[in-house]
């Protein structure tokens, strides 16, 4: 089959095309013919060594893990219902065109909600879905948004509106601002003026009682203080290199509840639950995922580009 192999630590250029042999679903498991492949900023990062703490990962391998598809065999012990259904799931290595995944890892993808629409939702969607149900965002909450115009940012925004938060954005660029103001954020801040965090707190109305960190560096750690005593800071993110560098002490002084990248690696139950409520609120037309653009299999060194570029509107998808 076709994949996609990060051949050595590096950039774009080492996502190479390769032909490796077929997978083959074993005991409890399904073979997948996959439609398309997630990737997301973290996958950017690990090709190029960061994150070896979190994520030990060792070249030649093929990345990403989250895919959408049709399953076409089935291992021992797998019911034959399965076989055809059209599926989502976590696997090991996404950029290729079949995928082993264990049975009681799919999620069905539900009628009415296409592979490529479910595909963009399989991390961001479930990580974003369980951020805002951690951080308790609830109704009259004021939530400070930060990579709001990227793939979960922006699911982020919708999910914080629809539990009638007040949602503000700090962005980069006229076009970033109005794709957030479309999806629901009441006001968007310029994040390329160092004013931006006063300019931030009068928009939130003194501070934010929420903040949403998918930033993290200097950007996040800018954002903390904008945290109301007894708020609750998430820092999920770090495509800056690292995570904000918030100070622990101050945060137990005003009360303030840190949640970080250990609270969004979710067991196989919640990672189901999770993933089954984002396809659920896409399907019903509450929920859309911003596609910035689509490459197939062989250009994933493309869209790698594009991702760091921090151009791209949403997020990028692999066609299988």
């Amino acid at each position: 089959m076709r994949a996609v192999q990060v051949t050595e630590f590096g950039g774009p250029e080492v996502l190479v095309p390769v032909e490796v042999p077929d997978p083959v679903a074993g005991p409890g498991e399904v073979l997948i013919g996959v439609a398309h492949a997630d990737t997301i900023f973290l996958e950017t990062q690990l090709r190029a060594g960061w994150g070896q703490e979190f994520f030990p990962v060792r070249p030649p391998y093929v990345p990403g893990g989250g895919v959408t598809g049709v399953v076409r065999a089935l291992g021992e012990g797998v019911e034959r219902a399965w076989l055809g259904r059209r599926v989502a799931a976590f696997v090991t290595g996404s950029y290729a065109e079949l995928a082993v995944a264990a049975v009681d890892a799919l999620t069905v993808v539900p009628d009415g909600l296409d592979l490529l629409t479910a595909a963009a939702l399989v991390h961001d969607g479930v990580t974003a879905c369980g951020v805002v149900e951690q951080a308790g965002v609830g109704a009259g909450d004021r939530v400070l948004v930060l990579g709001a115009s990227g793939g979960m940012g922006t699911l982020l925004v919708q999910l914080g509106r629809a539990r009638g938060a007040r949602v503000v954005a700090p962005v980069r660029t006229a076009a970033k601002a109005g794709l957030v103001r479309e999806l629901g954020a009441h006001e968007t801040v310029d994040l390329t003026g160092t004013d931006w965090p006063e300019r931030a707190r009068a928009a939130l109305g003194g501070a934010a009682d929420v903040v949403l960190d998918g930033v993290g560096g200097e950007t996040g750690a800018a954002a903390f203080p904008l945290t109301a005593d007894g708020g609750r800071f998430s820092a999920h993110g770090a495509p800056s290199g690292g995570f904000a560098p918030v100070d622990a002490e101050e945060a137990g002084r005003r009360g303030i509840t840190l949640l970080g990248i250990q609270h969004v690696r979710f067991g196989p139950a919640d990672l189901r639950r999770l993933t089954s409520a984002a396809f659920a609120e896409a399907a019903a037309g509450r929920l859309r995922p911003v596609i910035g653009e689509v490459f197939p299999l062989e250009r994933a060194a493309a869209a790698h580009t594009a991702i760091e570029s921090r151009g791209l509107l949403g997020k990028a998808v692999l066609r299988g």
